[in-house]
C-alpha cells in the first residue's frame, strides 16, 4: 500500500508540475504533450488552481505513504 500511495503522489506531483509550468514560463510545449490538465475541457481557464490542487494532493499521498508502515 505504501508503494501504491507513492506511485500516486509521484504521479499527481509530475502532472501538477507540468500544468503549472505554461503558467510560471508562457510557454505551452513542454506541459502540452504531457500535461493532462491542459487536456481536459472541463477544466478550461481553472488549470492552474488545478495544477496547484494536484501538488497539494501529491504532498498528502506522500505524507499518508510514510505514516503507513513498510510492507
Amino acid at each position: 500500500m505504501k508503494r501504491i500511495l507513492e506511485v500516486l503522489g509521484f504521479v499527481a506531483l509530475v502532472q501538477g508540475v507540468l500544468g503549472l509550468l505554461p503558467a510560471i514560463t508562457g510557454r505551452l510545449h513542454v506541459s502540452g504533450v504531457w500535461g493532462l490538465v491542459r487536456r481536459l475541457g472541463f477544466l478550461d481557464g481553472y488549470e492552474v488552481y488545478a495544477s496547484v490542487a494536484l501538488v497539494v494532493l501529491s504532498v498528502a499521498l506522500f505524507a499518508a505513504a510514510e505514516s503507513r508502515k513498510s510492507d
